[in-house]
């Protein structure tokens, strides 16, 4: 299997864009990817639960190539078994999706393989073979994902991301409000949804953000 290491130095967890299906309205999701790309998120994860394999891979096959050019890294949130055929650069699992090892075997020793977890046992937990990178959370409520667990809030944030053996993001209630207090727990970026996918200005939400977490990093 490839050195996780050399995974890793794929990352680029600063500012890590997740998308939902509904927010875009109108403007469609790849007229708001393409906005975030331009105002700099390093990661892209395409996530829509309740889409077919068709049509998600059908996104997947217009935003890869978008991210491609921006040298963002471009994941899926699950489906593993889609990964080849999008031309991403790995799948996002949470506790109850897919195992890791077997996420692992599916995509191979190459791609990028991230984890959520939801407390500090969960991220201490967390295999560095497999798993290139763990998302923390949710640290606020977040209506994004009704059915989180409880949020882990600032202290429980930090807790968690001490025990983690792998760098990580912090999700759920991630915005401009909270994103530099976030930061100073010692995450290794944040991962936002509404915050660019719901903005009138995805660009201009995202140089924001970016701005922002690059301010709070000692």
């Amino acid at each position: 299997m490839t050195d996780p290491k050399t995974r890793q130095r794929r990352l680029a967890l600063g500012l890590y864009f997740v998308t939902d299906p509904a927010m875009p309205g109108a403007r469609g999701l790849p007229a708001v990817v393409k906005a975030a790309l331009k105002g700099g998120i390093t990661m892209l994860q395409l996530r829509d639960k309740e889409a077919s394999d068709e049509d998600f891979l059908a996104m997947a096959r217009t935003l890869a190539p978008m991210a491609r050019a921006a040298s963002v890294p471009f994941l899926l949130n699950d489906r593993p078994h889609l990964v080849d055929a999008a031309g991403a650069d790995g799948v996002h699992i949470g506790q109850e999706d897919t195992a890791p090892a077997e996420a692992r075997r599916i995509i191979g020793p190459d791609r990028l393989l991230g984890l959520s977890v939801e407390t500090p046992p969960l991220a201490a937990a967390v295999d560095p073979e497999l798993v290139d990178y763990a998302g923390i959370g949710p640290v606020q409520a977040t209506d994004t994902k009704p059915d989180h667990r409880t949020p882990l809030g600032l202290d429980g944030l930090a807790a968690a991301y001490a025990t983690c053996p792998v760098p990580a993001v912090a999700i759920g209630g991630v915005g401009s409000a909270n994103a530099a207090s976030i930061m100073k727990c010692g995450v290794d970026g944040i991962a936002v949804v509404s915050a660019i996918c719901a903005a009138p200005d995805p660009e201009a939400a995202a140089r924001t953000l970016l701005r922002t977490i690059r301010d709070a990093r000692p």
